[in-house]
Formats: C-alpha cells, structure tokens, sequence
C-alpha cells in the first residue's frame, strides 16, 4: 500500500540516517516502492551512500527508481523480477537465452555486481562477472504469493552476512521464496519451512 507523502525535509532526514549509521553495515537493503513525495533518484542517492559507507546495497524495485539507481551503479546485488528486468532491457525478454544476456549485460556493464531475477515457481536466474546459473525453486502448495519477493531478499542477505558463498545465498533465498508462498495472506516464511526446503534443494537429508 502506498506510504504517507513525504516533503524534501523529511526525505533527505531519511538520507541522513543511512548515512549517520554506526556500526557501518555490511549489507544495507533498499526495497519497495518509494513514497509520494521522494524522487525517482532517491535510491540512487543511497547507493552513493553504500559506496561512502563501504556497505553492500541491496536493491530490489521497480519502476525509474530502479533505472535511476541502476544507471549510477554501485548497486552489489540487484533482485529483479521478470516484470523490472524487461524495464531495464527496455524491451520484451523473448526466452531463456535472453533473460542470461540482459542478467549478464547488467554486470558487464557495471550496474551491479550480481544480479539475481526472481522467477517465481521456476526459481531464480543469478548472474555474476563468472557467467549464469538457474537455481529451480522446489514445489510447495501455494497459498498466498504476498511476501514472496521480500522473503526471498531477507533469505539471500542473512546467508551472504553468515558468510556463505553466492551459490548458496542465491538458494536459501530461493528457499525462503517458496516458503513464503506456503503461509496464508501477508504471513512471511517461516524459519523451519525455509531451512528443510534449501536442505531439498542443497540435496541434503533432513
């Protein structure tokens, strides 16, 4: 739902406590659509923030808040949809092949270090300097997509600050994806669905 409207004093307020934060974070997650009242740019301006900081910027949105903060790079990890990777492409993505070309151009170019794209029940694609790989989501009974996205987001960020390798990252926040889609109405995945599931896909008994 949309937040309240914000004027230029209380945005930039927001700006300043990114960058007044103490200890530096290692990871800092910009997500969601911004408020009435807050630029296009202002992710932008938090990803120049991240650099400053020495922070990782997550990013995960759509829309010219996505193309500004893209286009000034020093986004480390960039999560978009099938939806937002066509915006970025700036045209229709015809097929697999396709999808692994705009990923891998979006790092190449420097717009941001890794890119991973949702894909709902197929899994994710993620794309780094070394090339591409599709991680494929396992099957679970669905009972409400709400939450899906950010779920697989959170799920990626706590492995990556635990210390774990992409790959690995990439999967629990498969994991934690599909786990969200298993809980009713806006309810968020939960810890033991997420853990069993990337053993299933980690090919790991439980």
């Amino acid at each position: 739902m949309p937040g309240p409207q914000l004027d230029d004093a209380e945005w930039q307020r927001c700006l300043d406590g990114v960058a007044s934060l103490s200890p530096t974070p290692d990871y800092l997650v910009a997500s969601g659509s911004l408020p009435a009242g807050a630029p296009a740019e202002f992710f932008a301006h938090v990803a120049a923030l991240a650099r400053t900081l020495g922070a990782r910027l997550v990013l995960d949105t759509s829309g010219e808040a996505l193309k500004q903060a893209v286009e000034n790079g020093g986004v480390y990890l960039l999560k978009p949809n099938m939806r937002e990777l066509s915006q970025l492409a700036v045209r229709r993505i015809e097929d697999e092949a396709h999808q692994e070309e705009v990923a891998l151009q979006l790092v190449r170019s420097g717009k941001a270090e890794v890119v991973v794209v949702s894909l709902g029940a197929a899994g994710a694609l993620y794309a780094t300097r070394e090339g591409s790989e599709r991680l494929r989501a396992p099957t679970v009974p669905i009972q409400s997509k709400i939450g899906a996205g950010d779920s697989m987001v959170g799920g990626m960020v706590l492995s990556l600050a635990r210390g774990d390798a992409l790959r690995d990252a990439v999967r629990f926040g498969v994991a934690a994806g599909a786990a969200a889609v298993m809980t009713p109405g806006t309810d968020l995945c939960h810890r033991e669905d997420v853990e069993r599931l990337y053993r299933q896909m980690a090919g790991v008994a439980a």
